[in-house]
């Protein structure tokens, strides 16, 4: 079959080549997916350049590459099933992540098949798309868990969303839009009239205006963009308001090659036990296949509609990728075999 595979971690331009491979097989409790989409996004970045050097730790191999396919997003047609396998059948339409583990490692989404744990999986509703299916897992996922995290999110409450423009941002506006809160967008101009039309009740421009600064407060503020520091945003929470750090450091730009903005987080993660405003990072969080499930339902209800900036063809990876790293993407970029 015709995959993407890198030989060892760079600039996905230099490291990033189309191949013939062998096929996979369907594993216990795995379904074979005949890939129809997939989609990038940052963690894709981070797998494929092995950047920031810590993240090579989580499992996707510290000198080269465990697995030379990059991609963790797709969506696709059920191909044969697994010993085990009691969710799926052939001929099912179905999309998710590849694993059942961090994001941060490739995947083998970038290739015409893809061998996936059935329980990263949910069905892909009618009326939607592979390409807008196959836009959602990651991105969904990452927002999903945050919000409950900062949560849950209730009605009538204020949220805010730094970065609403991008893929991530964008599925979490309309989130905690479906569950019911009061939600204000932030992202740079040529982006605020695609958050509007998201359902935003307000939209800023943060080349204008510094919301920290306006003296409106806000029950949750989702920095999806990472640029934000917890002190600033203090003063524009609620008492009992939650600041929720997603960790994106801008491919290198904002942290360093080797630590990224692990630190950060650790730090986040320490303060936590002390500070009101941060999220229990220890709570109970919902597995992939039932975040999956959720985001489904809400596919199929029209309640979350997946934005795609562009779509590229296999062969055109590295060129998604710096797209991506460019920050100019409103919304998802998408991959087709």
């Amino acid at each position: 079959m015709k995959a993407v595979v890198q030989d060892k971690y760079g600039p996905p331009a230099e490291v990033l080549r189309i191949r013939e491979i062998d096929r996979p097989v369907a594993g216990d409790g795995e379904v074979l997916v005949r890939v129809r989409a997939a989609s990038v996004n940052p963690d894709v970045w981070h797998a494929v350049t092995g950047r920031p050097w810590v993240l090579r730790l989580m499992g996707g191999g510290v000198l080269r590459p465990k697995n030379p396919v990059p991609g963790i997003d797709m969506a696709g047609v059920v191909e044969s099933v697994g010993k085990g396998v009691d969710r799926f059948g052939l001929g099912d339409e179905i999309f998710g992540e590849t694993s059942m583990e961090f994001q941060w490692k490739n995947g083998g989404a970038y290739a015409e098949y893809v061998s996936v744990p059935q329980d990263a999986l949910a069905k892909k509703p009618e009326g939607i798309t592979f390409e807008q299916a196959a836009s959602v897992p990651t991105s969904g996922y990452i927002a999903f868990l945050n919000l409950l995290m900062g949560g849950p999110v209730r009605p009538g409450q204020s949220v805010l969303v730094n970065g609403a423009g991008g893929g991530v941002g964008s599925i979490a506006l309309q989130l905690a839009k479906a569950w019911g809160a009061r939600v204000t967008g932030v992202d740079k101009g040529e982006k605020l009239s695609m958050i509007r039309s998201l359902g935003a009740d307000r939209v800023i421009d943060y080349n204008r205006e510094d919301f920290t600064q306006s003296g409106e407060r806000f029950d949750i503020i989702l920095d999806v963009a990472s640029n934000l520091t917890l002190k600033a945003c203090k003063r524009a929470l609620k008492p009992a308001g939650k600041y929720i750090f997603i960790g994106h450091d801008h491919y290198g730009k904002a942290t360093g090659r080797v630590f990224g903005s692990v630190p950060r987080a650790f730090k986040l993660l320490f303060l936590s036990r002390f500070d009101r405003h941060l999220p229990d990072f220890r709570a109970p969080m919902p597995g992939k296949g039932e975040a999956m499930a959720h985001l489904a339902k809400l596919l199929e209800e029209g309640k979350l509609t997946p934005v795609i900036d562009r779509t590229f063809t296999l062969d055109r990876v590295p060129e998604a990728l710096l797209h991506l790293q460019e920050g100019r993407a409103m919304g998802k970029i998408v991959i087709t075999p």
